[in-house]
C-alpha cells in the first residue's frame, strides 16, 4: 500500500479511499439498478404498510403477508427453469403491467370489508407479488452482465425500498391526510420508473454483447459417468456446477441436440436441477435460515416486545411495533448498501447469529429480562444489519465463485430462499404471536391485549 502524501489530511485520505472503492463504476448502471431494486420492492413494502386499510381490523394481517409472498415464492421456485426463454425487455414490460394492475385492483376495489371485496383485493396483492418475484430473479440475473457495482446498487435499492415505502405511505395517509385509496392509486404509477430505468438509463451494450441471454442458460453436461447416487457433499462446493465448464470446452449445446432420445428442453431442465442442488447448501440454506429467523421476529415476536408506557417514549402500545419496523428497515438499508465496503464470505455464521437473535428476543418476550425498550431497539437494528448483509453477501459470493456460464441461473434460482423463508415465517409468526401473547397474559403482562 503506498504511503500517504506528506500534508494529506484524514478527510482527503478518506475520500481517496472512497474513490478507489468506486473506481470503474458506471453511474448509469448504478442508477438503473438502484431504481430497479427500489421500485421492484417498494410496492411489496407499501402493501404490507397498508394491510390494515386493505383488510380492516378484523382480519389477521398475516393474510396480507402470505398473499404478498406466496406468489413471489412460487414464481422464484419455478421461473428460473424457463424464464431465460423470454428476453429481458419483454420481461420488464410484463412485470410493470402486473405491478400496475395489481395496485389498481387494490385501490379501485370498493372500501368494503366483506369476504368478496377482500378476496378481490388479495387478487391484486397476488398480481403485484408475481411481478416482484419475477422481477427479483430477473434483475439479479441481469447483474451477471454488469458486475459487482450493479449487484451492490440493486442491494442498496432494495434496502431503500423499506424506508421509502413505509415512510411514503405514512406521510401521504397520516401527515397529508390523503385517503388510502388515493395514495395507492398514486403508487400504482411507480412501475413507470422501472421502464425508464431499463429503456433509458441502463446502457444495453453489455447485454447485447452477450449471446447467452438469447440462447438461454449454458447447460451443464448430462454426464452419465457421474453416479446419480453419489453424495454431492463428497465433491468440492461447486462441483455440481463445474460440469458446465467441461461442457463449454466440448463445444456442444443442449439447445441444438438430443441425447438418449430426450428432447433438449428436458435435458436443459435436468441440467438446471443439478445446478440448483449444488447451490442449496453453500448459498440457499443460510439465506433461508436468516429470513425464517428475522421474519419470525418481525411478525411473531416483535408485537409482544412491549414495556409499560411509563417506561417508554410512547403514549400508545401500537407505537412499539411501528418503531421496531422502522429501526429494522434502517439496519437493512445500511447493510444492503455495504457491499463495496464489507463482505461476508462465511454465510452460516451470521445466519446462526440471526437465529440467536430470535432465541434471545423470544426468551425476553417470555421472561422479561432485558432492562428497557432501547436495548430491544439495538437488537432489532442488529437483526436488520445481519439480514441485509447475508442477502447481499450471498449474491456477491455467487458472482465471485460460481462459473460464469452458471452464474445467471444461479443468481435467479437462489432468490427463492428469501421468499421461502418469509412464507415459512409467516405461518410460524402467526402461531408465535398468539402463543407469546397468551403466555404474557397468563403471567400478568397483558400489554399485547391493549394495542
Amino acid at each position: 500500500m503506498p504511503l500517504p502524501m506528506p500534508g494529506s489530511t484524514s478527510r482527503e485520505l478518506y475520500w481517496a479511499r472512497v474513490k478507489a472503492v468506486f473506481h470503474g463504476a458506471d453511474p448509469r448502471v448504478c442508477a438503473a439498478f438502484w431504481l430497479f431494486g427500489l421500485i421492484n420492492n417498494v410496492l411489496y413494502v407499501i402493501i404490507l404498510s397498508s394491510a390494515l386499510d386493505i383488510v380492516g381490523p378484523n382480519v389477521p394481517k398475516g393474510v396480507v403477508l402470505l398473499a404478498d409472498v406466496i406468489p413471489s415464492f412460487v414464481t422464484k421456485l419455478c421461473a428460473p427453469y424457463f424464464i431465460h426463454k423470454i428476453p429481458y425487455n419483454i420481461r420488464i414490460l410484463i412485470f410493470c403491467a402486473l405491478s400496475a394492475c395489481g395496485m389498481l385492483v387494490i385501490a379501485l376495489t370498493p372500501q368494503l370489508q366483506d369476504a368478496k371485496t377482500i378476496t378481490i383485493k388479495m387478487c391484486g396483492v397476488m398480481l403485484a407479488s408475481l411481478s416482484s418475484g419475477g422481477g427479483e430473479l430477473s434483475f439479479l440475473g441481469l447483474t451477471h452482465y454488469y458486475g459487482h457495482f450493479a449487484l451492490a446498487s440493486w442491494g442498496s435499492g432494495t434496502g431503500g425500498a423499506g424506508l421509502i415505502g413505509a415512510g411514503a405511505y405514512a406521510v401521504l395517509t397520516t401527515s397529508l391526510q390523503i385517503s388510502p385509496r388515493n395514495a395507492l392509486l398514486a403508487f400504482s404509477f411507480l412501475p413507470v420508473i422501472m421502464l425508464v430505468s431499463f429503456f433509458v438509463i441502463l446502457p444495453h451494450g453489455p447485454l447485447r454483447a452477450s449471446s447467452s441471454h438469447q440462447a438461454g442458460y449454458e447447460a451443464v453436461e448430462d454426464d452419465d459417468t457421474l453416479d446419480e447416487n453419489d453424495d454431492l457433499a463428497s465433491y468440492p462446493e461447486n462441483a455440481s456446477l463445474l460440469a458446465s465448464s467441461m461442457h463449454s470446452a466440448s463445444g456442444r449445446s443442449f439447445t441444438s441436440t438430443k441425447s438418449n432420445g430426450l428432447p433438449s428442453a428436458l435435458l436443459g431442465f435436468r441440467a438446471n436441477l443439478r445446478r440448483a442442488r449444488g447451490l442449496f447448501f453453500p448459498y440457499m440454506l443460510p439465506l433461508l435460515l436468516v429470513y425464517i429467523a428475522e421474519y419470525t421476529i418481525n411478525q411473531g415476536v416483535a408485537p409482544t416486545l412491549l414495556f409499560p408506557l411509563s417506561n417508554s417514549p410512547f403514549d400508545e402500545y401500537r407505537s412499539f411495533y411501528s418503531t421496531y419496523g422502522a429501526i429494522y428497515q434502517v439496519g437493512v438499508f445500511i447493510s444492503r448498501s455495504s457491499t463495496p465496503f464489507i463482505r461476508i464470505h462465511h454465510l452460516y455464521f451470521p445466519s446462526f447469529l440471526q437465529v440467536a437473535n430470535l432465541a434471545l428476543l423470544t426468551l425476553h418476550a417470555m421472561f422479561d429480562f432485558l432492562p428497557n425498550f432501547y436495548v430491544v431497539c439495538v437488537i432489532i437494528f442488529w437483526e436488520g444489519l445481519l439480514g441485509g448483509l447475508v442477502y447481499v453477501s450471498t449474491f456477491a459470493e455467487i458472482t465471485d465463485n460460481v462459473p460464469r456460464e452458471d452464474r445467471e441461473f444461479s443468481l435467479g434460482a437462489t432468490s427463492v430462499s428469501d421468499s421461502g423463508g418469509i412464507c415459512i415465517a409467516g405461518f410460524v409468526g402467526m402461531a408465535f404471536e398468539v402463543w407469546l401473547c397468551k403466555w404474557q397474559t397468563q403471567h400478568g403482562r397483558d400489554y399485547c391485549k391493549l394495542q
